[in-house]
């Protein structure tokens, strides 16, 4: 009964925690750069909001300088029900977490998962709420029925992420892009969940399969209201001395503008503007030959700087060669 029941839609991204010895520079970067809310912080840890959950990005201390968890919120709890059992039908072990830990988080329970990348996943389906009112640089972001964001991540075992979220989340493929990049061939899968064209990224090495990237994931997306909260955005971040990992541009399918600013932990933060949203009765599936339309170059472009962007990648790819990549499937 559980696989016979198609749960697209009842699925979006909740919330995000990154760990990070860097709470200072998270904090300027999120608060005065990205122009989030701040609902908490102190010495160990910081939460942010975007719209009247009470949570949505919490960066805790830690060593990993990376996202150690992904929330996944879940329309009800008929649909978490199902969700378990798909789990359970897999050998995919769940634990509960604890009333501490979901207060941090800002809901009201949770389970979680071990997911691919080691990335805890976790579950759950009531946020609590925040009456305050939001105090932000930026205007709104775009959240509710579409979730939260989306990840890009980097696998060596693309075939086994995919199949975890579409066999436990009935993910939908919305379309594909091949991006040469320094000699070779970046195969990009884009999956939604919801009417957010997609949740979830995954990218792989054409061949040999290499991940040059040192964490879980390779960027986090986020969505704005308005042109004017991209520009000013990419404005304060550039003021505040953040670098541009790739400046604003926009991407052939979902059709969104956007930049990409390297977060304090090293991976990239997107924020973007205008992507479209899919109608399922119309939708069909693409495929193209580049990430971009037009824009999107790197701050640092030089040949030197792609020199060592490549050599630093390349190293990193052969060293990925030597650590196994967990999956759940």
């Amino acid at each position: 009964m559980s696989n016979a029941t198609d749960i697209f839609g009842a699925v979006g991204m909740g919330y995000v925690i990154v760990e990070s010895e860097r709470l200072a520079d998270w904090r300027r970067f999120l608060k005065q750069g990205l122009g989030l809310h701040e609902a908490a912080a102190d010495d160990d840890a910081l939460a942010f909001r975007v719209d009247t959950h009470a949570r949505r990005f919490m960066v805790r201390r830690g060593k990993a300088e990376d996202v150690t968890a992904s929330g996944w919120q879940v329309r009800d709890e008929a649909t978490l029900a199902i969700i378990r059992q798909r789990l359970a039908d897999r050998g995919i072990a769940i634990e509960t977490g604890s009333a501490e830990e979901a207060e941090f988080r800002g809901v009201t329970s949770f389970i979680r998962v071990k997911g691919p990348k080691d990335m805890a996943i976790e579950l759950f389906t009531d946020a609590l709420p925040a009456d305050e009112p939001l105090r932000m640089l930026t205007g709104g972001f775009v959240t509710g029925a579409s979730g939260l964001g989306h990840f890009a991540i980097t696998s060596k075992k693309p075939e086994k992420m995919l199949r975890f979220w579409q066999e436990i989340f009935d993910a939908r493929l919305s379309d594909r892009i091949a991006q040469p990049m320094a000699g070779i061939v970046l195969d990009i899968t884009f999956l939604r969940l919801n009417e957010r064209h997609h949740s979830i990224a995954v990218a792989t090495t054409r061949g040999l399969r290499l991940d040059p990237i040192r964490t879980r994931i390779q960027h986090m997306n986020l969505l704005v209201e308005t042109l004017e909260d991209l520009s000013a955005a990419f404005e304060r971040l550039t003021d505040l001395g953040y670098e541009m990992a790739h400046e604003i541009g926009q991407h052939p399918n979902d059709r969104e503008v956007s930049f990409y600013v390297l977060s304090p932990s090293g991976f990239e933060m997107e924020l973007g503007w205008n992507a479209l949203r899919v109608d399922e009765a119309t939708w069909k599936q693409g495929y193209y030959n580049a990430i971009s339309v037009w824009g999107h170059k790197p701050e640092r472009n030089s040949p030197v700087d792609r020199l060592l962007l490549n050599l630093g990648n390349f190293r990193r790819g052969l060293g990925s060669l030597l650590s196994p990549e967990y999956s759940p499937l």
